[in-house]
This record gives C-alpha cells, structure tokens and sequence, in this order.
C-alpha cells in the first residue's frame, strides 16, 4: 500500500499516525504541497481531486483522510483494536459525528490560524492586518471550547475511555496552530490532559514524528520567500483572506 502524504498537512498526519499506531504496512510517497507538487501531470493521473492523502492499495485509489482511516480499520478489522472505530452503533455513530463537525469548526479555524500566522506575511508581503487575526483566533477559541464541552465533557477521550479516530483527527488539527506558535493549549488544562493522554496512547515517539515538520515549519516558511510557487500561493491567498 502507498499513502501520498505530506506531513505538514493534518490529514496526512491523522491517516500516518494511524497506520503507523496499528502496525498497518505503507510505503511513503512524498508531495510536497509547498512546491505545488499536487499539480503535477504524475499526480493528476493519481488523482483529479489533486489533494493529499491519497492512497493507493493495489489498483484501488482512495481520497480523502477519514474514508482513508475507515477503510484502513474495516480491511484491517482483524488486527485494529475496536476502540479505534467502534462496531456498536451508538458508539460509531458519536466518532462519525465528530468527524461530520470538525470539519467546518475546528478544522477550519484552526487552519486559518495557521495559514495568517504563519504563512501571510511571507506570501503577501504584510504583517495580517490585527482585527483579522483577532477573529480569527476567536473563531478557533469557540471550537476548542465546543470540543471541550460538547465533545469530551468529563471523558478520557472523546467516546469514552479509550482513543477513537475522533481524537486522532482532532489532536492533529490543534497542532496546526501549535506549529504556528498560537499554544492552545496554555490556560485549558482538561484539553492539556486529554493531548497527553492521546499521544501517550498512540505513542510519544510516533506523535513526536508524525508532528516534526509541523513543528519546524518556519524553516519552511523561509525557504517558500524563494520559492517558484510564490505567486500562485500569493493568488491563492488574495481569494482567501481578501
């Protein structure tokens, strides 16, 4: 099996993090979406979506991370460990909900804290104007506190006692800003307990790989001033954040 990943990317890292934790067999193939590696012809036969992960098992070609990590536990049922996608309905049903809303909540905030911290004003040349980063800092503070109080309420984790892919996906897109420098975590001491218990259930070492470039990502940053696919990236943001 192949897995097209980038791992400064959160759902690169939920499906490696997840593959690797389960001892489920892959090779890496890297896109490196700085570069616009996604854009090649290589990759568009691959796929037309021209995101990653992508993988490929076999002939059998599979977008998007949480199909990907559902896919990954229904092959691989034997072996994977129930908690990680529960087979009782209820159970499965409170994993796939978290999975339907963090998408369009702590996904995407956290993601745009990121992208304005760390990336704006390299590409764009500016400083992000300061009523835009106070919105958007908002926007994330109101997710984080959903998940806190709708998601893991008292729990060790968000369905119960034992990590699902629920957590998995959600530690992975709190680091994003992590990365960027924004520390979430200061001041929420339950989110700071939960994110310990996580990576100590999928392994320190392993967490600690799966979030090395994030964590470096201003080293990134510098390289992309030079960067050919500055001007597409400048684009890109203009649409975004104008």
């Amino acid at each position: 099996m192949e897995l097209y990943l980038d791992l400064h990317s959160q759902p690169c890292r939920s499906v490696f993090l997840f593959a690797k934790a389960v001892g489920i067999p892959f090779e890496v193939k890297l896109v490196e979406i700085s570069k616009g590696q996604q854009y090649t012809d290589e990759f568009g036969q691959l796929s037309i979506i021209r995101k990653v992960p992508v993988m490929k098992d076999g002939s059998f070609v599979l977008t998007e991370s949480t199909a990907i990590l559902k896919y990954l536990v229904q092959k691989h049922a034997s072996s994977v460990a129930d908690h990680w996608f529960p087979a009782e309905l209820q159970q499965r049903a409170r994993v796939n909900e978290y999975l339907s809303w963090q998408h369009m909540n702590l996904r995407a905030h956290g993601s745009k804290v990121f992208l304005l911290k760390s990336m704006f004003p390299i590409i764009m040349g500016s400083e992000v104007p300061k009523e835009k980063m106070c919105a958007a800092v908002e926007d994330l503070n109101q997710s984080l506190q959903m998940l806190e109080e709708k998601f893991l309420q008292s729990k060790p984790f968000i369905i119960g006692d034992k990590i699902s892919l629920a957590d998995l996906v959600a530690i992975v897109e709190i680091v994003q800003p992590v990365g960027a420098g924004v520390d979430v975590f200061v001041g929420r001491p339950k989110l700071s307990a939960w994110r310990d218990r996580v990576k100590k259930a999928i392994g320190e070492k392993l967490f600690d790989e799966g979030h090395e470039a994030i964590m470096a990502v201003s080293g990134l940053m510098e390289k992309m001033k030079s960067s050919d696919e500055l001007e597409m990236l400048k684009q890109k943001f203009k649409k975004l954040f104008s």
